[in-house]
């Protein structure tokens, strides 16, 4: 990032001179950029509490839910993997695949766990 950084430091603005700051707005340093987000929300009709981390949540459900390579989605969100797979795994479709096609393979017939716990009817146990 530092590279890139320093490469955008030699790109002039529109009247020659270079810039000094990474974040500028009219050639000073934006100290926030609430004022920024909240017109964006504005301008995208969103709902008036979405807030950056809502907007990464969805993001990252969204990227889980289409499949998304779990190193390719972490670089994106700027999250480890291990992170993304903790908190937003369960989203993506190929959670516990390997489980449930377990059942679906078994050679034997599935067999009943459950007892019945109703008492057999007096003719059925003498039948």
């Amino acid at each position: 990032m530092l590279a890139r950084l320093r490469a955008w430091s030699q790109i002039p603005r529109k009247d020659g001179t270079l810039p000094e700051y990474v974040v500028e707005w009219n050639g000073k340093p934006v100290a926030s950029v609430k004022t920024a987000f909240a017109t964006a929300v504005r301008l995208a009709a969103l709902e008036e509490d979405a807030s950056p981390h809502v907007l990464r949540h969805t993001a990252a459900t969204w990227l889980m839910q289409q499949g998304v390579n779990l190193w390719e989605a972490a670089g994106y969100l700027g999250m480890t993997p291990e992170m993304l797979q903790k908190v937003y795994g369960h989203h993506h479709p190929d959670f516990q695949n390997e489980a449930a096609g377990a059942f679906k393979n078994r050679r034997r017939k599935p067999q009943s766990l459950v007892k019945s716990l109703a008492k057999p009817k007096r003719a059925e146990a003498d039948a």
